[in-house]
Formats: structure tokens, C-alpha cells, sequence
């Protein structure tokens, strides 16, 4: 329960998301699951979705599932993240599923796919591989 609301009260503190209108969909220990409705204003000259959308939801995902890793008192920041744009962002929502690959006390290597769902079909956009540094949470 405490890694519930840990990951809840700093999702409710990021202003970003919250512009997005991001939504935490679940929390386990080394996953958690992020989702945000595809607007208009958030397309990009095809019509799709932008990869900025994608790109930030799979790293927030990723970012809170190594919290759930980490010690009380600390947080993550990323120090390094890579996307595979796979396809194009066509649905009505992006579902991004963020999981620790190996956790250590320096460095926290994670993964996220980032789904487009429209009805109850997910197809994968996108794959991020990225690294997480724990931080002193007073920064």
C-alpha cells in the first residue's frame, strides 16, 4: 500500500502530466502502467499521435516502476533513455507499461512499450530502453 500512494502523490505533483491529463492505470513492485486519451492538439502533421506523447508517457512509466524499486527518501531521474518508433500512433489512447529490468544501487535499467488502443485492440507504437539514477528526493 505504501508503494501505491508513494507513486501516487509524485504523479499528482507533475504539472506536465496533468496538462497531458495522464492517468496512473496501475502500480505493482517493477511495473507500473500509465495512459493518456489521444487528443487533437496532440497530433502531429499526419494526424497521428506525436512521438513526444509516446516518448513521455514511456518514460514516466519506466521512471515509476524503478521508484518502486527504490528505498523511501529517494527518487529516480533519467539519465538516459532510447525509443523505437515502431508505428504510427492511431487510436484513442496510448497505454504505456513501464518494467525494471535490473535494479541496482547506482543505476536502475528499465524498459517501456507504449500501446495505441482504439476499442479493445492494443497495437505497440513503441519500445523504450533507458537507465534511472536514484537520487536524494530533497533535490
Amino acid at each position: 500500500m505504501f508503494m501505491q500512494r508513494r507513486i501516487e502523490e509524485s504523479f499528482s505533483r507533475q504539472g506536465f502530466l496533468t496538462l497531458l491529463g495522464a492517468r496512473l492505470l496501475s502500480v505493482t513492485p517493477g511495473e507500473v502502467t500509465l495512459g493518456v486519451t489521444l487528443r487533437p492538439e496532440f497530433s502531429q502533421q499526419h494526424g497521428a499521435g506525436h512521438a513526444g506523447i509516446s516518448f513521455t508517457l514511456g518514460d514516466v512509466a519506466a521512471g515509476y516502476a524503478a521508484l518502486t524499486q527504490i528505498e523511501p527518501g529517494m527518487e529516480v531521474m533519467t539519465s538516459e533513455m532510447k525509443i523505437h518508433l515502431l508505428r504510427p500512433a492511431i487510436g484513442d489512447e496510448l497505454i504505456a507499461k513501464g518494467s525494471v529490468i535490473k535494479s541496482g544501487r547506482r543505476l536502475i535499467v528499465t524498459r517501456a512499450d507504449v500501446f495505441a488502443r482504439r476499442g479493445a485492440e492494443e497495437v505497440l507504437i513503441a519500445t523504450l530502453l533507458g537507465t534511472m539514477v536514484p537520487v536524494a528526493a530533497d533535490l
